[in-house]
């Protein structure tokens, strides 16, 4: 009997979801394409792996042992191939990173020309996503590592199989119309009188504002939803509203708004996800360092915003 690696990621991945459909996203596959290959799989046991009930899918025991033993074997895959990177004498090596706009833009270019005049085998790809959904996708193997942030006002909660190193703490600040706060700095309860431009509380941002709004005593009239920090700022540039932005975010600042202090700081914690497996990969540490760098480049430290 021989087994594919790739078929016992599917195998997995079925039963992380609990369903073909959540499988196939989480691997960027159509859901036609996984049926065949985990029936595939089947063949090849030459046992039943899995039943349907409706659109869920329940493992069999033989299932059940077989998944064991893939999270075992896919493991042992991945140690190999980070011992053999450590065996190199050069580091090689090709990373898939997640990132969002600020950091995309903020640190990512100066980090990634140092990297590449220091230690030029290593290649990092970068793929954009909410960073809500960052984190899940170093869990699953889609990425090596991703940015993932923690809000002083809202934590994230965390999985015990990835790691992080903190890359910079950074500061929010209101983004106003110009002449809209003559002070140079505000607290957020002097903001509650204007229209906010704001993410939805469906993301992490979005959360940590409301929560930081309801503890000094009000709630947001919210005139204007969007996700980008730097679509925000447009907007109160035409005198929509007020927004909050972080310290990597004023690089997208457009002219004609004014950036307020917050007499009670809110912080955000921006840190490097990875898989506790790939806590000695070489390449990965270089990476960790070279955005360091940048951010501290930028006057920002690494001094944790949460316990």
């Amino acid at each position: 009997m021989e087994l594919s690696l790739h078929r016992l990621r599917m195998l997995r991945e079925l039963s992380r979801r609990g369903t073909v459909t959540a499988a196939a996203a989480s691997l960027h596959y159509t859901a036609s394409a996984v049926s065949q290959q985990l029936a595939q799989l089947e063949r090849d046991v030459g046992a039943k792996l899995f039943e349907r009930f409706g659109r869920r899918v329940q493992l069999t025991e033989l299932g059940l042992l077989l998944t064991e033993h893939a999270e075992e074997i896919l493991g042992s895959v991945e140690r190999a191939t980070l011992a053999l990177e450590e065996a190199q004498e050069t580091v090689s090596v090709r990373l898939m990173a997640g990132v969002w706009a600020s950091v995309a833009s903020g640190l990512l270019p100066n980090a990634l020309a140092v990297l590449a005049g220091e230690h030029p085998g290593i290649q990092v790809r970068t793929r954009e996503l909410a960073p809500e959904d960052t984190a899940d996708a170093v869990r699953d193997g889609e990425l090596d590592l991703s940015f993932v942030i923690d809000y002083s006002d809202a934590p994230m909660p965390w999985d015990a199989g990835l790691e992080r190193a903190v890359i910079a703490v950074e500061r929010l600040h209101a983004a106003v119309p110009a002449g809209a706060v003559p002070a140079g700095s505000a607290s957020l309860l002097e903001l509650a009188e204007h229209p906010w431009i704001l993410a939805s509380p469906k993301s992490h941002f979005g959360r940590a504002v409301r929560t930081a709004c309801h503890r000094h005593g009000f709630e947001p009239k919210i005139n204007h939803e969007v996700e980008e920090q730097s679509t925000a700022m447009a907007m109160v540039r035409a005198g929509l509203g007020v927004t909050l932005v972080s310290d990597l975010g004023l690089g997208l600042r457009p002219p004609g708004i004014d950036v307020v202090a917050l007499t009670t700081p809110l912080l955000r914690t921006v840190s490097i996800a990875y898989r506790t497996t790939s806590s000695r990969r070489q390449a990965l540490q270089l990476v960790i360092e070279a955005v360091r760098n940048a951010a501290a480049a930028l006057g920002l430290g690494t001094e944790p915003a949460l316990p």
